[in-house]
């Protein structure tokens, strides 16, 4: 089945967990959608696909070349080795993924998918306009280089984008344990979207959760401590153009304003919320800062 099959099952898929979800959000009583922010983040999916159309056209000639020099010649292609492509793009997606939250030029790019304040189906749709400019597909050479074709990649990146979609919903609680511990759920992916300093940039997962749980970036969705949605700095803005490149002009400002090349390559390449002058707090300070606070004061 090629990628464009795909798409023609999912797109009408998609309408329909859309209207089911906002269902589901009226029978509870609460507002099923935040009109403003829904259509933000359809225009940000509709820029998206200008966004994909560029990164396919440098990807198809580069991986192809790659292929050509492939270390591994194995029958990638095929529908019995297909579940293997998808370990293999699951495994470049949660680097690419893990990535884009700790340097700031591939954040740049992501921050636009965290940028609302609401979680719900049409949040999965509020996809990057700069992907092609961060370069945060650079994790999915490795695919060509194990002698993956690019017909199956192309595929593996589809279903993945397919299953994501439906973990972007509040409407599901917790799954089986066993569901649970192996794949990426709607519980584990609030986390990921999640503001609170427990969660932040924890749960990078596409499909398989296993990464986060090897790599030691799960965390689990406590009942304790409901998630927060949006950035830690919240653009206040439905905007397209605002959220699509606000960070881009703030790398700009730090680049103009940096001082030493430290400075200049950290607005680049460091963490986003890091800042030359120190006033800056990266997910790893935040996160500390709250477990200090937490902790029983031992004098007591």
């Amino acid at each position: 089945m090629e990628l464009l099959h795909l798409l023609q099952f999912a797109v009408p898929g998609f309408t329909v967990l859309i209207l089911a979800e906002i269902a589901w959000m009226k029978w509870r009583g609460g507002v099923a959608y935040e009109g403003r922010d829904s259509a933000a983040s359809l225009a940000m999916g509709l820029g998206n696909l200008v966004d994909g159309a560029l990164i396919a056209l440098l990807l198809y000639p580069l991986f192809g070349f790659l292929y050509q020099h492939r270390l591994v010649d194995w029958a990638a292609g095929t529908l019995v080795a297909f579940p293997l492509v998808l370990v293999v793009q699951d495994f470049c997606f949660y680097w690419s993924h893990r990535l884009s939250h700790e340097w700031r030029l591939w954040w740049a790019a992501h921050v636009t998918h965290h940028s609302s304040l609401h979680y719900n189906l049409t949040t999965a749709l509020r996809q990057p306009w700069s992907g092609f400019l961060a370069m945060s597909w650079a994790p999915y050479a490795l695919m060509p280089v194990l002698g993956i074709p690019i017909e199956a990649i192309a595929l593996a990146h589809g279903v993945s984008l397919a299953y994501q979609f439906w973990i972007h919903t509040e409407a599901v609680g917790r799954l089986p344990r066993w569901f649970e511990a192996l794949f990426n759920t709607p519980s584990h992916h609030r986390v990921h979207h999640a503001t609170n300093p427990r969660y932040l940039d924890r749960n990078y997962a596409g499909i398989l959760i296993v990464w986060d749980r090897l790599f030691g970036t799960f965390e689990p969705e406590a009942a304790d401590d409901p998630p927060r949605y949006g950035i830690v700095r919240n653009l206040g803005s439905f905007n397209p153009l605002v959220i699509g490149f606000h960070e881009w002009v703030g790398i700009w400002r730090d680049l103009r304003a940096a001082r030493t090349w430290r400075a200049r390559c950290m607005a680049l390449f460091g963490p986003p919320g890091w800042r030359a002058d120190g006033t800056g707090a990266t997910s790893d300070v935040i996160r500390a800062r709250w477990r200090r606070r937490a902790l029983p004061d031992p004098a007591e």
